[in-house]
């Protein structure tokens, strides 16, 4: 599976790879496909009992921003349907729409 993310800084075809934070929620992984390198992590691991197994937290500022539309576009996630605060940003979380077989 791969997504288009259209940054400041140019525009990037990426693939897609799942994985489980220690405390088994899903993690994301982006890989940039020119050159094989890991792109980016958009998943946040937070407290256990605030996500439900089928649900992920997405970093979308900082360096990771406009991760969070690519992946809606791509069909990776829903749109977020709940915030938590983490200091001074919303951390939108969101429904996974790919099936948790990792």
């Amino acid at each position: 599976m791969t997504i288009t993310h259209k940054s400041k800084y140019g525009t990037y075809e990426l693939s897609i790879t799942f994985a489980k934070y220690a405390n088994g929620q899903t993690a994301i992984k982006l890989w940039d496909l020119a050159d094989g390198f890991p792109y980016a992590t958009p998943s946040l691991c937070v407290e256990d009992d605030l996500l439900k197994d089928d649900e992920v937290a997405i970093k979308d500022y900082s360096e990771n921003e406009g991760l969070l539309e690519a992946l809606i576009e791509a069909e990776v996630i829903e749109y977020p349907h709940a915030y938590i605060q983490s200091g001074f940003v919303k951390i939108p979380i969101c429904k996974l729409k790919i099936v948790n077989n990792f």
